[in-house]
């Protein structure tokens, strides 16, 4: 077994056990109306949505973490920070930071499932067609 063999495996938890704690607070502080958070939101514009953002955001975390639905928590959460970046940009904020959790969601997915991107490496090459 060679050493990226034995690395990959345990990066991708430790990415993934990151942003998942991170996501879980994030979520946590919307679910529990933290005064900072209610403030952010409703100079958004989002005041009356930031309970359904978080629940939101707590299941697509979840979903991220479990080996089984841990595609589908890729997708989610990629949705969900597309709309964070599209928010902060509507408003003239910095969107750096959300961009890069996006991009490290996509690598811990697809640490944990090189398949996830298989489209990307077609592993053999396409047929010729007959008409040619």
């Amino acid at each position: 077994m060679s050493f990226s063999t034995k690395a990959r495996p345990i990066a991708a938890w430790i990415l993934t056990g990151l942003l998942a704690a991170l996501f879980i607070g994030s979520a946590s502080g919307k679910l529990m109306k933290a005064a900072p958070v209610v403030e952010m939101f409703e100079k958004f514009g989002l005041g009356n949505e930031i309970l359904l953002i978080g629940c939101g955001e707590l299941a697509s975390a979840f979903l991220f973490v479990i080996p089984r639905t841990h595609s589908l928590g890729v997708l989610l959460l990629s949705a969900y920070m597309g709309g964070a970046i599209v928010t902060h940009m509507q408003h003239g904020e910095s969107y750096v930071v959300q961009s890069v959790i996006l991009a490290l969601i996509w690598v811990a997915g697809f640490l944990r499932r090189p398949a996830l991107l298989g489209s990307f490496f077609p592993s053999r090459p396409e047929p010729s067609s007959a008409a040619e």
